[in-house]
């Protein structure tokens, strides 16, 4: 087997916070020559959501063929391998884990450098692959677990602006997805299912929180939309008027973000900016402030591990490189 691009610098990426088993090669931070992922969604439909304890078993069953895949779809051998990346946290303790373990004990016997990746700003640098955006940028992550509005400044750091206060916005999908029989993982069967619908049939509230506030919250709209699913609100519609009142939220506060601090370049990243309704009303928005926009594509919005590998290139080229006590944080803080 060859031992990859010459000259290049390859990152080995590891993801597994939640139910995706990942691995990926990367070269230079960009090229990703090979990005294996492994789901767990079919085995938690009926669940309907992830079990942590059978997630971590099957993380340990499937993480060491990812590599193994990774390597050989993309022509690298194991001692090839420059630097070994992993998601730290947050996410499922156990879940961690078994990525932490794993990259750990690839890096010592590799005697290469290891690196720990905060799981959000692995999300944020999906938008750099193959080809870093504009920076600063206004960075809006949303997804399952996470909402969060930060802004990464032209040496790449980053401050967070806002998050939100209760219910992440792929959460408030997935629930009321659940609630109204759409199975597991329920965001994209109910955007689906809001394409047939009339947005303004259903009123429902949207959370500004005041006009200076960058922060979300979800929990209410939530929870009027179960209500109206109670009260025999048309499903289409129902769905369609959840869509627009989170995305309305989502892209107002994002490009609200971007004019108060004269920043010219928005970033959307995580799960759902898989989103084609909240593509849609970001790119008419960016278009209208005369904003330059950068999302991934579809497959790398979901949790993976070239967003890791790129992100832990980044960093190991700032310096920065994790100890071999690096261990898994369930809630790791965004700094």
């Amino acid at each position: 087997m060859p031992e990859g691009p010459t000259g290049a610098h390859l990152t080995l990426g590891i993801e597994t916070s939640c139910d995706e088993t990942a691995a990926a090669v990367v070269a230079d931070g960009q090229r990703v020559l090979a990005d294996v992922v492994a789901s767990q969604a079919e085995l938690f439909r009926r669940f309907g959501g992830v079990v942590p304890e059978i997630a971590s078993r099957h993380h340990l069953e499937l993480l060491l063929p990812a590599v193994t895949a990774a390597l050989e779809r993309s022509g690298v051998r194991l001692e090839a391998v420059d630097a070994v990346a992993v998601t730290q946290g947050p996410g499922l303790v156990g879940a961690l884990l078994v990525g932490v373990c794993t990259a750990k004990t690839l890096a010592w016997a590799l005697d290469v450098p290891l690196v720990g990746v905060h799981h959000v700003l692995a999300h944020i640098y999906a938008n750099f692959l193959p080809e870093a955006p504009a920076l600063p940028a206004v960075c809006l992550v949303v997804s399952g677990g996470h909402t969060d509005l930060v802004v990464l400044d032209a040496a790449e750091r980053l401050t967070v602006l806002g998050r939100t206060r209760d219910d992440a916005a792929g959460e408030a999908f997935d629930k009321l997805a659940r609630e109204m029989g759409l199975g597991y993982p329920g965001g994209a069967a109910l955007e689906r299912l809001a394409r047939g619908g009339d947005p303004a049939a259903v009123p429902l509230p949207r959370a500004w929180l005041g006009q200076d506030s960058a922060d979300f919250s979800f929990s209410g709209l939530k929870t009027a939309a179960l209500t109206a699913l109670r009260r025999g609100a048309p499903s289409a519609d129902l769905a369609a008027g959840f869509q627009a009142a989170a995305v309305e939220v989502l892209v107002e506060k994002t490009v609200r973000a971007a004019r108060r601090l004269g920043v010219g370049q928005v970033l959307l990243a995580g799960g759902v900016s898989a989103n084609g309704a909240l593509r849609e009303a970001m790119a008419r928005a960016a278009a209208r402030e005369g904003l330059g926009l950068s999302f991934p594509p579809v497959r790398l919005c979901t949790d993976n591990a070239a967003m890791v590998a790129c992100a832990g290139y980044r960093r190991l080229e700032r310096g920065e490189r994790a100890g071999w006590d690096l261990n898994a944080v369930a809630d790791l803080e965004l700094t």
